[in-house]
């Protein structure tokens, strides 16, 4: 099906049901089976890596006591950093209520730079020069 001395020619690419095969599509000639392609029918295989063969339970185990006694010294360390943070005069109130400002401070920015992007489509400027208009620095 339109194939030639010059190779594939565009009959070759047409769709349908070809003649003596109820129910199947014919792509270029070639009967494919409808639905997943092959490469889709083979069998799961999870994302998550199988244990290896040849280890041991005592290697796994060690290793889990290895991942412990890390996180207990990463605890240790910001345990640490906490106490002389506390000690320097911060505190986990002023800490929450700062970050709460810095989180309304950005929404406000996000809204802002959204408006000035409209204005500068309907301008048809940059949002560069309408920086330089209303005194705003790149930076900010």
């Amino acid at each position: 099906v339109g194939e030639g001395k010059a190779g594939l020619g565009p009959r070759s690419l047409e769709t349908g049901i070809g003649p003596g095969s109820p129910g199947r599509l014919v792509l270029g000639g070639r009967r494919t089976q409808p639905g997943l392609s092959k490469s889709c029918r083979g069998a799961f295989q999870s994302p998550r890596p199988s244990p290896k063969s040849g280890q041991a339970d005592g290697a796994s185990e060690d290793s889990l006591h290895l991942d412990i006694q890390k996180l207990k010294e990463k605890r240790d360390l910001l345990d640490t950093e906490i106490s002389q943070l506390i000690s320097e005069g911060y505190s986990v109130d002023e800490l929450e209520d700062h970050i709460s400002q810095l989180h309304e401070y950005n929404d406000i920015k996000d809204v802002g730079q959204m408006l000035l992007g409209k204005l500068a489509v309907i301008r048809g400027v940059t949002t560069k020069e309408l920086y330089a208009e209303f005194g705003l620095d790149m930076n900010d």
